[in-house]
């Protein structure tokens, strides 16, 4: 009896977890690609436990609608592509890269590996930034392995959804900067329950509100 009761109670508890996996919450962004009218999909699931104030700040930036309309503006063939500056919304590309949303975020750095996927908050070099503080708005995605990178940023999520399309924007051509010629951007991000991905509609593209209204 005791035994049953016991394979009863994980049997519950695994299906307790199961159940909170698929119901907690996504970013899905939609990208906008040169020349193309259907807008691409990213899914980012989040390390709510190991990084617990970046993902709450990336949360609230996506409802703020801080991102949509931001371009990416680093990317390094099959390796890794950055977003996140709201400067690239700008035709002026001389300051690209340096902004965010005026504050940073206090390092959360934790046993996770770069792999392809993962999804880490920019920031600083640690010559000028020893305390390794991440940049507020500023995000990379790895796309393949990175292991000079472990241990010194905020790893905070994970693509689980169209990392094939960031390896396709990471190969398209760059100036000097690693900045893309042509524009490609989050035309809209937003946050939903796990549970509400198959039921998502493709997009196209069209006018977005952004931050600040």
């Amino acid at each position: 009896m005791k035994i049953v009761a016991t394979l009863g109670f994980t049997l519950f508890a695994a299906l307790g977890a199961l159940s909170s996996a698929l119901a907690d919450d996504v970013a899905v962004l939609y990208i906008k690609m040169p020349g193309e009218k259907q807008l691409q999909r990213v899914v980012i699931e989040f390390y709510e436990k190991e990084a617990p104030k970046t993902v709450a700040n990336f949360k609230k930036l996506v409802s703020d609608r801080f991102y949509n309309g931001i371009a990416f503006h680093r990317v390094f063939p099959h390796t890794l592509v950055q977003a996140g500056d709201p400067q690239s919304r700008s035709k002026d590309r001389r300051n690209v890269g340096t902004g965010g949303p005026g504050y940073t975020l206090p390092p959360e750095i934790s046993h996770r590996k770069h792999v392809p996927g993962t999804v880490a908050m920019a920031r600083l070099g640690d010559k000028v930034n020893p305390a390794r503080v991440s940049n507020g708005s500023q995000f990379y995605v790895a796309l393949t392995l990175l292991p000079h990178l472990d241990g010194q940023y905020t790893i905070f999520g994970n693509v689980i959804e169209g990392l094939e399309v960031l390896d396709q924007i990471s190969v398209k051509p760059a100036d000097t900067n690693d900045n893309p010629v042509d524009r490609i951007t989050i035309e809209q991000a937003q946050i939903i329950p796990r549970e509400n991905l198959a039921s998502l509609k493709p997009k196209t593209a069209k006018k977005f509100k952004i931050w600040p209204f």
